[in-house]
């Protein structure tokens, strides 16, 4: 965690909760080491929903379906969810989630590699969730600003990597520095792009909140 325990513990027990249904996913979630988002990025997730009321949300990484009902459920009325999860085991528990919640007509999961259904997703969202696999944020950059609406918001989790970001790649186990080093290159990347304003926030382990700015 990039904020201390207590601290975290306190924030978390402000926390209004979900509904029983998106309690016992994240549970189950939980109980299986399924990625579920924290539940400090819930509550950051459902403020910007009610204050960017989005018409058309892309989410990049499903898992099993939590972040994605969790956004339909607190969206405005009428509000499409479209989401792309490519692990063969997820999606059936995903797609099954969808059926329970009666949100299968508000909710679309394409299936495959992000990086090719990307490239031929062709409509306009008004807000991206990057929340997929660490080390391709970067290559899924160019179609997700493509895809995103003027004003509108992209949200990536996890950017900080649990403070690793931080330091050194010497500093960090082999096997893990080609993900700091690309996340590292993603934040610049955001953080110094002509066509976006991007604030990073210690929030979970990392959030940044970009917004697509006029031509």
């Amino acid at each position: 965690m990039i904020t201390d325990e207590r601290t975290s513990a306190f924030i978390n027990s402000l926390d209004c909760g979900n509904t029983q249904f998106l309690n016992g996913i994240e549970d189950m979630c939980r109980k299986t080491d399924v990625p579920v988002i924290r539940t400090q990025v819930q509550g950051l997730l459902k403020f910007l929903l009610a204050l960017h009321r989005p018409k058309d949300i892309l989410e990049v990484g499903t898992a099993i379906g939590f972040s994605a009902l969790l956004m339909s459920e607190y969206a405005p009325e009428g509000c499409h969810v479209t989401t792309i999860e490519k692990y063969e085991k997820r999606i059936p528990l995903a797609k099954e989630n969808f059926k329970r919640a009666g949100k299968e007509d508000a909710i679309t999961l394409l299936e495959g590699d992000a990086a090719d259904i990307l490239k031929e997703l062709d409509g306009l969202y008004d807000f991206i969730f990057m929340d997929a696999a660490k080390g391709q944020y970067i290559h899924f950059l160019p179609d997700v600003l493509r895809l995103l609406r003027t004003g509108g918001l992209l949200v990536s989790d996890n950017v900080l990597q649990d403070g690793d970001i931080m330091e050194s790649r010497f500093a960090v186990t082999r096997r893990n520095r080609t993900i700091h080093a690309r996340m590292r290159e993603y934040l610049y990347g955001i953080k110094h792009h002509e066509k976006l304003e991007t604030v990073i926030l210690q929030v979970g382990d990392g959030v940044a909140l970009s917004v697509k700015k006029e031509d």
